[in-house]
Order: C-alpha cells, then structure tokens, then sequence
C-alpha cells in the first residue's frame, strides 16, 4: 500500500447511519435471518436505532419481516442489486464463452470465482451434467485457503503478503482443511511451480477441484475451477482437466492482451 493510499484510508471517518445501514445488510446477508434482539446485541445498535433502520429496508425492498416484524431477512432488492452485479461485471461477461466450453468439454461444475479478503467468492457457475456434482451458488463465499480458486490467487501473492492477510489458525471447513500458515505456504510453492492448484476435499468431501488463476489483473484476483467427484476421477482424467484450464487461461491471456479491467 503507497503513502498516500494509507493516508486517505487512514483519514477516512465513515457516515454513521450508513456505517450501521450496511452492517444490518452484512449481517442479514450472513446469517439468513436474525431477530431485532439479535441484530442489536451483535452489532451494538440501540433498539430505537435498528428499528428505524430496519423500517427504512423494508419501506425500500431490501429486508423483509415476519408479521410480528421480530425477525427479518433481506429483501427482493437485495437479489436484483446482486444480479445486477453480476451482469455487469467485465471478468464474467468475458469469461462466459470460455466457462461454457470447459463445461462442455469436461462436463463437470466450473467456477469463476473472485478473491476477496481472506475469501473466494462465487461470481459464476456453469452446472455439471451428473446428478452427483457439488453444491454451490453465485454469490457464496468461502475461506480462501480452502478452495482451489483461492490457494490460485493466493499463490501470486508473495508469501509475506499471504501471512499477513490471514488469520492463523486457519479455519477447517472439512477435517482436511489446512489449517496452518505454515502447511499453506508449502502449498502455495506447490501452486506456483505446478501454474494450478487443488482442493483436495478440503472443501466438500467427496469432491477434488482443480483450478488456475486469470491474468487480467497484477495481481490476479479472478480464477476459474473445475470440481469432480471422485467417482469420475483418475489420473488421466486428471490431466485432461488441467490442460483444459492452462489452456483456457493462456486463451483469454491472448484475447484480452494489454486491456485494462
């Protein structure tokens, strides 16, 4: 970070209201619903407070209430806002072409999926055509040393830079989550050799992911992944997969060549 980027972060002082408006979408975003009892004593607003702001969301279309309006969730607006989003994001519309045709030629879940703080978050998806494929959905989120997308994106950072943005330990997701700085980093010099990473049912059990970072950004902060069952897999299938993503990866290096996103 330059001094003058870390100066204006550090002046920076934020609006009150607006500050406590999106902690309250934050927070109904992550826990799916939540009572006013809840919201006050987490966030530390004052229940006159909340309630205002609660009424406001839902006068907006960005929460919804029961009829004792004592528990709340998020709104329609929240969805088309989202959707919007992802519309008019330049990484997924120029990415589309290429995850169809992974997902055609593999027939397996693809991902495109953006890092973001210490998560990978889920910005597109194309279906497996098996029944027995992974859950997933546009817009969750998932600790980053977890995931191949994320251990894509984090090996272009250096390892200095990946310590301090993670928290350690590092939470397990399933008991084959790394959960060490240390594991990870060994991992991460693994990636970078290799050009992709691997979810090994770190994630989902029962599932191996594979996945690459995109060069469209210095550095990358987009990747792509293709998720398999491990009733599909074997070493040659391996293989096919990964090429098939390094040479994606190097097509849209070549479509997209000197284009700023």
């Amino acid at each position: 970070m330059d001094g003058e980027h870390a100066s204006g972060m550090s002046e920076f002082s934020p609006v009150k209201s607006a500050d406590r408006t999106l902690e309250v979408l934050e927070h109904l975003a992550a826990k799916g619903s939540s009572s006013l009892v809840e919201m006050s004593r987490t966030l530390d607003i004052p229940k006159s407070s909340l309630h205002s702001i609660l009424r406001t969301l839902e006068h907006r279309g960005w929460a919804e209430s029961d009829p004792t309006r004592s528990t709340y969730q998020l709104g329609i607006n929240a969805l088309l806002i989202g959707a919007s989003y992802v519309d008019q994001d330049l990484i997924v519309t120029r990415t589309s072409e290429s995850l169809d045709s992974l997902a055609a030629a593999t027939g397996e879940t693809i991902h495109l999926g953006r890092l973001e703080g210490t998560d990978v978050v889920y910005l597109a998806k194309r279906e497996s055509r098996h029944p027995l494929r992974m859950f997933s959905a546009i817009g969750r989120r998932l600790p980053a040393h977890a995931t191949g997308l994320g251990k894509a994106l984090l090996a272009e950072l250096d390892d200095e830079r990946v310590l301090a943005r993670l928290v350690d330990p590092l939470p397990a997701i399933t008991e084959r989550t790394i959960t060490t700085k240390a594991e990870l980093v060994a991992r991460l010099a693994t990636v970078r050799a290799s050009g992709y990473a691997i979810d090994d049912e770190e994630a989902c059990i029962g599932m191996r992911c594979f996945a690459v970072s995109l060069p469209f950004a210095n550095p990358p902060k987009d990747a792509i992944s293709c998720s398999v069952p491990f009733a599909r897999l074997d070493e040659d299938r391996e293989r096919e997969i990964i090429s098939l993503l390094l040479e994606t990866k190097v097509q849209l290096a070549r479509q997209f060549s000197g284009r700023r996103f």
